[in-house]
């Protein structure tokens, strides 16, 4: 399975899973020179910038442990970008998102959430 076809799997998760707790979602995969947001989405009028990290399992450590100091700075300038932070509340977290395969076909094991990730 390639690695393209597990992120979209995992980024389209995530995006169901935020719509069922009715955040409204501006955009995915938000693209600037320097980085790119996976999920920008907006709940209680709060803008919120998303990493999606999908994997099988964590035996090489949290998903959510590789989005490193480098990646979050990344985020925070395109939010700067995408939004006037200085005015309106924001928030950065990251969704981890678990599957398992199996005859080709990838399924949703977990979802974990982790708000105000930095």
């Amino acid at each position: 399975m390639n690695t393209k076809k597990i992120g979209d799997f995992g980024e389209k998760a995530a995006v169901d899973y935020l719509m069922e707790l009715d955040y409204k979602i501006h955009e995915r995969n938000f693209r600037l020179k320097f980085g790119e947001v996976d999920i920008i989405a907006e709940k209680d009028g709060c803008m919120v910038f998303i990493e999606v990290k999908t994997r099988k399992n964590n035996l090489f450590g949290e998903p959510s442990e590789y989005v490193d100091h480098k990646k979050q700075e990344r985020i925070k300038r395109a939010a700067a970008v995408y939004a006037d932070v200085e005015n309106t509340e924001v928030r950065f977290d990251v969704i981890e998102v678990f599957y398992e395969e199996k005859d080709e076909e990838l399924f949703l094991t977990k979802i974990n959430h982790i708000e105000n990730a930095f």
